[in-house]
């Protein structure tokens, strides 16, 4: 592969990255990506992440699909 071609194919960085974070107890990942431990739930069109802890601790709620109102 050129220099040139190289050139066009490299991405910048993204300033503008969003931080994942718990949509409970509001605990950021360490990535711009859930980590895979993590829940991820859509919920009226948005996605919202559940770390490891709070996915642990709603669990029978989650896999009985309630709206996370009720619990």
């Amino acid at each position: 592969m050129d220099e040139e071609t190289q050139h066009r194919t490299r991405q910048p960085a993204r300033s503008d990255a969003a931080i994942v974070a718990c949509a409970l107890c509001g605990t950021a990942a360490d990535s711009e990506a859930a980590p895979p431990t993590w829940i991820c739930s859509v919920e009226n069109g948005r996605h919202q992440y559940l770390c490891e802890e709070c996915a642990r601790t709603h669990i029978r709620a989650i896999e009985s699909r309630l709206d996370s109102a009720w619990w």
